[in-house]
């Protein structure tokens, strides 16, 4: 009996073992096809799906989504076909950079030429290849190079004292992307007209200069000099948006030449809460604005001399020649005198944000870094008054610092009569006079009231009144006091006669009035190009200095333009 009882146990619990057996193998089986489905998903995954799974603050700051491919291929070809190219290209490339070089040459030198000029043994590195997408008559491809070189290149350079020296640059190394635009596509092989070539994106370019057999820094100045110049060279021959345009098929591909679009208005303003670089006293703020970094056409600001809050107030003019790709470049430095500036911090406005004609008053916070996005450090900020006029499209907006603006019915005949021209013994030959366009009138300034503005007696409460000052024109005038309120209600109107309305400003403060003083609780200033633009307008404007608080001003400008030869 118990022989039979053990074999029904022993059935019961083999037949339980190989149920749970099958069980588990299945259920094992489920997973890995759903596993393999789910990887099959991920495989089959997008860039935008796996942004639309997880938000870009998800992702750590190593993650990047790149639009470009891999070109390992080519880089394979390039390097076993290097030594060819490099036979070719480096005197091809010395013909064409020579003129350049030539153009750019600094003062101190009396020439400035290749006498060796190969590009090494090392070839470039193509890092990815990407197309944007166009309007539909052309392909733009980009690609990223890098290229950490070998090249044999000697200047041979003779100053102006008919020293000769030979220079030596080494240790290049390059990282940027180069655009490449066919464009107009056609019917016809290779199906394009004409391909355009560029640097896009400059992300390094570092070398040195060594003078063989000598030392380069016995002569003061040279190394800069031919460091400065050879970078000109670079920016404006080939840095975008400069395009060389190779003609593939007959035609005329002119549109595709880099040409001005516009001019950008400039007027620096202020700064403040520069981050002091003095030991001793406080910094010695001046700035530095340009669009592309070329020497002439880079603008310097004055200097304010012990002042982390500087007022400014000059207006600078810049070209544009492509109002979608192009910044505006802001770098504020304290000079240190003789010796090099020390940066403070840098801004950049993206031109694509501005409205034309429209002026736009802007605020940038300083950064260390352009290229780098978290600059969580307060270094200051830098405030701009901005205009951006494109060519041919004058008549519908006016551009107050235009030679041509607003003139009277008296000042348009005299115009037409001179036609701003000069004439000398020589009738045939004409010299065109410069026209500085000078805004005259009175502005009127209607203080209406403040809110919110801090409290400075002990009680709580603040007498505040208002100073109104005329920069340039050294002009004055105050509210009366209104006793303790922190909202204030004025409603005072003054006049004030302008001479140079597109160069001066107007400082407002707010004081608190004491029977043994005042003390000081904010201020607001003005340039006049928006009035000038808009004749009138009422703004609620933010108190600078102050913990609280806003001033409400309406602002009216009635014009009397003249001119003068500059």
């Amino acid at each position: 009996m118990g022989f039979v009882f053990g074999v029904v146990v022993g059935i019961v619990v083999g037949l339980g073992i190989i149920v749970g057996f099958v069980r588990c193998e299945n259920a094992r089986a489920a997973q890995r096809s759903q596993l393999a489905t789910t990887i099959a998903a991920f495989a089959r995954m997008t860039v935008e799906d796996s942004r639309k799974i997880l938000p870009p603050q998800f992702y750590p700051s190593w993650v990047v989504f790149s639009s470009s491919q891999k070109l390992t291929w080519l880089n394979s070809h390039l390097t076993k076909i290097w030594p060819f190219v490099n036979e070719a290209a480096s005197e091809l490339i010395k013909t064409s950079v020579e003129p350049i070089l030539e153009q750019y040459r600094p003062v101190i030198l009396a020439s400035l030429k290749f006498s060796k000029f190969t590009l090494g043994t090392v070839a470039p590195q193509f890092t990815g290849v990407s197309i944007i997408e166009d309007e539909g008559d052309g392909v733009t491809m980009e690609l990223e190079m890098q290229w950490d070189g070998n090249p044999s290149i000697i200047l041979d350079i003779k100053t102006l004292l008919g020293v000769a020296l030979p220079v030596q640059v080494k240790n290049i190394g390059f990282t940027g992307v180069f655009r490449l635009i066919f464009k107009p596509l056609v019917d016809e092989f290779p199906g394009f007209g004409a391909i355009s070539y560029s640097l896009r994106q400059k992300k390094k370019l570092d070398f040195t200069l060594k003078v063989v057999g000598g030392d380069i820094s016995a002569i003061p100045g040279l190394y800069d000099a031919i460091e400065g110049a050879i970078r000109d060279a670079v920016e404006d021959s080939i840095t975008w948006p400069v395009r060389k345009v190779v003609s593939i098929l007959p035609g005329d591909y002119s549109d595709l030449e880099l040409k001005p679009v516009g001019i950008l208005e400039v007027k620096l303003v202020q700064a403040k809460e520069l981050t002091n670089k003095d030991i001793i006293g406080k910094s010695d703020p001046y700035a530095v604005v340009y669009i592309r970094p070329l020497r002439d056409r880079m603008k310097k600001s004055k200097t304010i001399n012990n002042d982390l809050n500087p007022i400014w107030n000059e207006h600078f003019e810049f070209i544009v020649e492509d109002v979608s790709t192009q910044n505006l470049i802001v770098k504020v430095y304290d000079s240190e005198g003789l010796q090099s500036s020390e940066l403070i911090g840098c801004a950049q406005l993206r031109l694509a944000e501005l409205q034309p004609g429209k002026v736009k008053d802007v605020w940038l916070k300083l950064v260390k870094d352009l290229e780098i996005q978290r600059d969580n450090k307060n270094r200051g900020q830098v405030h701009l008054e901005l205009l951006y006029c494109p060519f041919g499209m004058e008549n519908s907006f006016t551009n107050p610092f235009a030679p041509n603006y607003s003139m009277t019915s008296l000042e348009k005949v005299l115009k037409n009569a001179t036609n701003g021209i000069e004439s000398n013994a020589n009738e045939n030959a004409t010299t065109p006079k410069k026209k500085e366009v000078i805004i005259r009138g009175v502005l009127s300034v209607t203080v209406v009231s403040a809110e919110d503005l801090p409290a400075t007696d002990f009680l709580g409460k603040s007498d505040p009144f208002v100073v109104l000052t005329l920069k340039k024109a050294e002009t004055k005038n105050k509210t009366r006091v209104v006793n303790d309120s922190l909202n204030p209600v004025w409603n005072q109107t003054f006049d004030f006669v302008v001479e140079d309305g597109l160069h001066d400003m107007l400082i407002v403060e707010v004081w608190d009035h004491d029977t043994f003083g005042k003390d000081y609780m904010g201020r607001c200033i003005l340039t006049l190009t928006r009035v000038i633009l808009e004749g009138e307008y009422k703004e609620r404007f933010e108190l600078d200095g102050a913990k609280s608080g806003y001033l409400n001003l309406h602002l009216k400008w009635m014009p009397q333009p003249i001119f003068r030869d500059a």
